[in-house]
């Protein structure tokens, strides 16, 4: 694009040539920019040291321009960029100028350009220099994506006025123009940068210019804002716990500004060395509150940054078919939809009467790993009322959802806690976020560490029989820290107050207390104590009083929290040592207790000598919780056809109790709709009967419906991920086994992360390979499953489709009584159940768990 100027007024631009002695030094510059710097008496602090050098090198350059001739009417312009353009100079920046000209001969250019860069040259002063005309400057910015945005920062500074607005006005409309076409490579631009210097709040010396989180970042939302695309500054109902983005962007410039005052040379790597002076220059403290003040303002620009990106490229018009296509609104949670590529909230919902909304967002948003709305974090950290203590038990649920989800809960929990949300979720977390560690070993600040931890504990969950307690575990280790004292005393604590507000029962409460407490004791004994001393295995078993729960859960915290620390910390000689000390603590310790089936409710036996297909639908005391039973005469496959029934009508399963009474099956599920109200009982009747009688395939049309979502995207194609929930498998299933209470009865525990219709998928396997089911409990903890069903051979005396004498049932609540079903080592299967029979029924099951199975049977697993 050609800019053209109008005919001033004045005639044709014409330059005069200076008097001698125009050549000399810039001295008077660099000295005065010196005083400024060593004036002890007289220190100016970071903000005041900038004006004065923006003021001095202002004067400089419009000095200068007058003494060579470049004036309003010369054909000449002086523009700067960078610092000075910005108005941010800092201490031994350099100066980045543009020498503008309207086509004047190439030997007055040359001559004019001597006239202004040797003096600079000669006094040492380091520039960025270039000589353009308006349309070779335009040409440069459009083909190149660093200089078009630093084009953008551009400011008169002297000469023809007129000139420098051309380029300045041109410059931001080919960047408005253009942004649709080049926003893609303005993405990868950013990201190469951060791979590059890597993240501000997690570097032991940051580049506080191109870090991510850095002063490239601000610039970037600038850059975003100028396109009309975002916000240069949102609304401070978005800030941080601590700061604003402005007061964040701020702090970064303070600290740059004394980085160079004290390093004596300009640098952007900030290194230990400097620390502690810059933190007494600021009055912050030592290097440890710099480095937390850091992490605060590099986090709070890297959260505005990634919804300002997400934000712009939802406002960019859509190409191709896409423009045609009007972004769907898919349901996710009561309340809670997805909408182009961003979960939001429902057009009903209501969240200042809708406490637990917060959490159904964040599981929502970590579960199908797409970033919640700054308008939805905004409305929430505005209206939505705390939670009350305890906590209602889908809240609990749902948080358990978030925690479990992997890798995607790591940005969930940061955007929370950037918006205030986190924080108002666990007021403790106030003392360890943005904490830098004291250890060399560890490469997160304490409150990351956390997260990370949990992210890799989620992989671990169905390695133990309790994988809430893990999670919740895993997330508050460390939460003893930063307070003083013993932050596993102090974090035990916390713990007890923590659990006892998320509603947790209070032996479990016990479980995560003894947990945090004692989460270094494995790996501390395991490394500097003697194994084969028989005092060393007492010492542990009675710190953990005996309890198989708690050894289980803190052997695989401890690989956890070691992954989550940083490089080596974790490897195969502190596995083997660990895993040693849990074996010798094991023969101490009392067996584990198989799961038994409790008793029948009578009032279902009454209704059962009376009825014959029956479903009934009441509400549970919590919102929308329901108890679903259901009533029939038992047959093979009732109980894998009322649960596909359940998952065809999106009603997610948390619970079960599996049960029979003289030839009845008696079966209750405790569940909740995947959003707004459950469907009448009579429906689910009607379709029972039909699955009872052949007529309906309820796996196939879940299959199908799967199939549909994943054919059939809402969303652009190629910019977002698919809308459909996924919960991302991090865990591989386990398939444990032991033998059953009674005799030829054969007890299986399965561990998984959860899916839809998981538990029909899993019966319906038990049905075509020939096995009755005896009795079950099902356990949803979150987003994983603990499955333990009693089964029995067909023609076995007791597989009648039911437990024969009527007393015995399978029933569960919140997972405290799904007692574990043994470490894998338990002796051969009964005679019912040879070896070959085992291994092919394992092999279905695994075949229908949402990951691959083990590369080694778990039954072989120590």
């Amino acid at each position: 694009m050609t800019e053209q100027r109008p005919e001033s007024a004045a005639g044709p631009p014409r330059w005069v040539a200076p008097a001698a002695g125009s050549l000399r030094p810039a001295t008077d510059l660099s000295a005065a920019a010196e005083q400024l710097l060593t004036n002890d008496s007289r220190q100016l602090d970071s903000a005041a040291l900038r004006d004065a050098l923006l003021d001095l090198h202002e004067f400089w350059l419009t000095t200068k321009a007058a003494e060579i001739g470049i004036t309003p009417t010369s054909g000449f312009a002086i523009v700067a960029t960078g610092g000075l353009g910005r108005g941010e100079l800092v201490p031994y920046s350099d100066l980045d100028l543009t020498l503008l000209h309207d086509n004047m001969p190439h030997d007055v250019v040359g001559q004019v350009a001597e006239l202004l860069w040797y003096p600079l040259w000669d006094a040492n002063i380091r520039i960025d220099h270039s000589v353009r005309t308006v349309p070779e400057a335009l040409t440069v910015a459009g083909s190149d994506i660093s200089a078009g945005l630093a084009m953008l920062e551009a400011r008169h500074i002297a000469g023809d006025s007129d000139l420098s607005n051309l380029l300045i006005g041109g410059a931001r409309r080919q960047w408005r123009t253009g942004i649709a076409s080049r926003f893609d490579e303005l993405v990868e631009h950013t990201r190469a940068r951060w791979v590059r210097s890597g993240e501000i709040a997690h570097r032991a010396e940051p580049d506080l210019k191109c870090g991510r989180g850095g002063l490239r970042d601000v610039q970037l939302l600038n850059a975003l804002a100028i396109a009309q695309l975002a916000d240069v500054y949102p609304s401070r109902s978005l800030a941080s716990p601590t700061e604003t983005l402005g007061e964040a962007h701020m702090t970064l410039l303070n600290v740059r500004t004394e980085l160079h005052r004290v390093a004596g040379r300009g640098r952007e790597l900030l290194l230990a060395q400097h620390a502690d002076e810059i933190g007494a220059a600021l009055q912050i403290g030592d290097r440890f509150d710099l480095a937390r003040m850091l992490s605060d303002a590099a986090r709070t620009i890297s959260f505005y940054v990634e919804s300002g990106i997400r934000t712009a490229a939802n406002a960019l018009p859509r190409r191709g078919l896409a423009a045609f296509r009007r972004p769907a609104r898919r349901p996710l949670d009561e309340g809670v939809i997805e909408f182009a590529g961003e979960v939001i909230l429902a057009r009903d919902a209501r969240p200042e009467r809708d406490p637990g909304l917060i959490l159904r967002v964040a599981a929502a948003s970590a579960n199908t790993g797409l970033p919640m709305a700054s308008s939805t974090l905004a409305r929430l950290a505005e209206t939505a009322p705390e939670l009350r203590t305890p906590w209602p038990r889908q809240a609990l649920k749902d948080l358990l959802v978030m925690l479990a989800s992997g890798p995607t809960a790591v940005a969930t929990i940061e955007a929370l806690d950037r918006t205030g949300l986190w924080g108002r979720l666990f007021p403790e977390w106030g003392a360890v976020r943005d904490l830098p560690p004291r250890d060399i070993a560890h490469i997160w600040t304490v409150d990351r560490h956390l997260v990370e931890t949990v992210s890799r504990a989620s992989a671990f969950t169905t390695r133990v029989s309790r994988p809430d307690l893990l999670l919740l575990g895993a997330l508050c280790h460390d939460i003893g820290k930063g307070r003083g004292g013993d932050h596993s005393v102090i974090g035990a604590d916390l713990s007890v107050q923590i659990g006892t507000r998320l509603g947790l029962w209070p032996s479990d409460v016990e479980i995560l207390s003894k947990v945090v407490r004692h989460h270094l004791l494995l790996p501390h004994t395991a490394t500097r104590r003697d194994l084969q001393d028989p005092n060393t295995i007492a010492t542990v078993v009675d710190a953990l009083g005996g309890d198989l729960v708690v050894l289980e859960l803190l052997q695989v915290l401890a690989e956890a929290d070691s992954l989550a620390t940083g490089p080596g910390v974790w490897g195969d000689w502190k596995a083997s040592l660990i895993g040693d000390l849990v074996r010798r603590c094991r023969l101490v310790m009392a067996g584990e207790p198989l799961p038994q089936p409790d008793p029948i409710d009578p009032r279902y036996i009454s209704i059962a000598a009376e009825a014959g297909v029956h479903v009934e639908l009441t509400p549970a005391d919590s919102p929308h919780i329901y108890n679903v039973t259901m009533i029939a005469p038992d047959r093979r496959g009732l109980l894998s056809k009322a649960a596909g029934v359940l998952a065809l009508n999106s009603l997610r399963v948390h619970s079960a109790s599996v049960n029979g009474h003289e030839g009845w099956a008696i079966n209750t599920f405790v569940v909740s709709p995947h959003f707004g109200s459950p469907p009448a009982a009579e429906l689910l009747r009607q379709q029972w009967i039909l699955a009872l009688d052949g007529d309906l395939d309820a796996l196939a049309s879940l299959d199908k419906r799967d199939r549909d979502a994943a054919q059939y995207g809402t969303t652009r194609a190629g910019e977002v991920p698919d809308a459909v929930p996924i919960n991302h498998v991090a865990a591989p299933p386990r398939i444990l086994w032991a033998e059953g209470a009674a005799p030829g009865e054969l007890v299986v525990q399965i561990r998984s992360t959860d899916r839809t219709g998981l538990l029909a998928r899993l019966t319906a396997v038990f049905e075509r390979d020939g096995v009755d089911i005896a009795w079950a409990k099902v356990t949803t903890l979150g987003s994983s499953v603990v499955d333990v069903f009693g089964i029995v051979a067909v023609g076995d005396g007791n597989s009648a489709g039911a437990v024969g004498d009527g007393n015995s049932a399978g029933a569960v609540g919140d997972g405290s009584r799904a007692g574990a079903v043994g470490d894998g080592n338990s002796a051969g299967a009964p005679a019912h159940f040879p070896d070959a029979v085992r291994e092919d029924l394992e092999r279905d099951l695994y075949a229908v768990l949402p990951a691959p199975a083990p590369a080694k049977p778990v039954s072989e697993a120590s």
